[in-house]
């Protein structure tokens, strides 16, 4: 892909991805070739930070009079959103961020995508969640914006399983008040699900338990997964061996470089 990206020059605009770990990220290449295609000179590049120095990374980034856009991944996306002066309503309701553009001010306005993506692979996919009981596992960052998402698509049930009880009940409340999708505590059991999700990290490491009982998945469930690494995650392996329909990581990704290309370039009215 690193063909189709132009080298940059004095003239080029500057985004970057902050985190840490940093080298794990896939966005640099698509979102610079994407910027490329849609006639932008413009390069996303991937900065390491730690805690502890994001703060001062932000003070230096905001007076960087060519840097326009900020991509955030883990562990920065709850402290990037505070760092905000506007925010989109799904940020604000979430307090987290994943990107950052520049406003004329100078200032940043952010936006949360995860459950974009991840929804969006499953339309792409044909499956259209409204109506739908639901299963997620996982109330982080990623599985947060997921249940938000399903809830605004429609889900007539949502349940919610986290072996962090406190940050799973906190989320739970949340949505109930949402008023839009009866959502409670979930278990490990996928039965009577229409739709899974696995928002949680299990399964990127060897003999990692899978998030859910995949011997009680139905044929007829969409089961979706956060991982890209590895591409096919065991839990996404074993639902493919059942039948059912599938979205990985990586289909969410892809389905979420033209949401991020559309909000740091300013192109979708948020």
């Amino acid at each position: 892909m690193s063909d189709m990206i132009p080298a940059p020059t004095g003239a080029t605009r500057l985004y970057v991805i902050v985190g840490e770990p940093i080298a794990q990220v896939r966005s640099p290449a698509g979102v610079s070739a994407a910027f490329a295609a849609r006639g932008h000179d413009g390069i996303l590049v991937p900065v390491q930070v730690a805690p502890g120095d994001l703060a001062d990374f932000l003070s230096v980034a905001t007076r960087l009079k060519n840097l326009d856009g900020i991509v955030v991944t883990i562990p920065h996306k709850f402290a990037c959103y505070q760092a905000c002066a506007s925010a989109t309503e799904r940020a604000h309701f979430l307090r987290t961020v994943n990107l950052m553009r520049r406003r004329p001010d100078g200032a940043w306005h952010g936006d949360m995508v995860d459950g974009l993506g991840f929804v969006g692979a499953a339309r792409a996919r044909g499956i259209n969640p409204a109506g739908m009981r639901a299963l997620l596992v996982g109330a982080g960052g990623a599985g947060s914006a997921i249940a938000l998402e399903l809830v605004e698509a429609g889900v007539r049930e949502l349940a919610i399983h986290d072996s962090t009880t406190e940050r799973r009940d906190a989320l739970v409340g949340q949505l109930n008040r949402v008023g839009k999708a009866s959502v409670r505590i979930g278990s490990g059991d996928p039965a009577g699900f229409d739709f899974v999700a696995n928002a949680t990290p299990a399964g990127m490491k060897d003999g990692d338990p899978l998030p859910v009982d995949v011997a009680r998945l139905a044929l007829s469930t969409y089961c979706g997964c956060v991982i890209t690494k590895p591409e096919v995650s065991p839990f996404i392996a074993a639902a493919r061996r059942i039948g059912c329909v599938t979205g990985t990581g990586t289909d969410m990704y892809q389905q979420h470089q033209s949401i991020m290309v559309d909000f740091l370039l300013g192109a979708e009215g948020a």
